[in-house]
């Protein structure tokens, strides 16, 4: 059994058991749900219009943290102008324990 959720402006594929990464959540005990589930398939296929109507994707938090940083450099040539960056994205890493549809 698999799902498409929706969190932090994308969509993915989750299925039990899986381990992803995803943008920074708020968690409280450990525990995240999801109920901006937008597809359900299996044996039988269920299509939300625009999510699915009872449908809860659980997950457990496993750790937060921060990616790579990535660099950033702008400049103009023969301006003396340039300016350089950096930005580290903040994450949670979730695994998935339970889809119920």
């Amino acid at each position: 059994m698999y799902a498409i959720i929706k969190t932090g402006g994308k969509q993915y594929r989750v299925s039990e058991g899986e381990t992803l990464r995803v943008e920074k959540l708020v968690a409280e005990d450990g525990k995240v749900r999801f109920n901006e589930v937008l597809l359900v398939g299996g044996e039988s296929v269920k299509i939300g219009a625009p999510v699915v109507a009872g449908a809860v994707v659980e997950a457990d938090v496993v750790a937060e943290g921060r990616a790579k940083k990535v660099l950033i450099f702008k400049k103009r040539r023969r301006k003396g102008y340039h300016k350089k960056q950096g930005h580290r994205q903040s994450y949670t890493e979730i695994k998935i324990t339970s889809i119920k549809a």
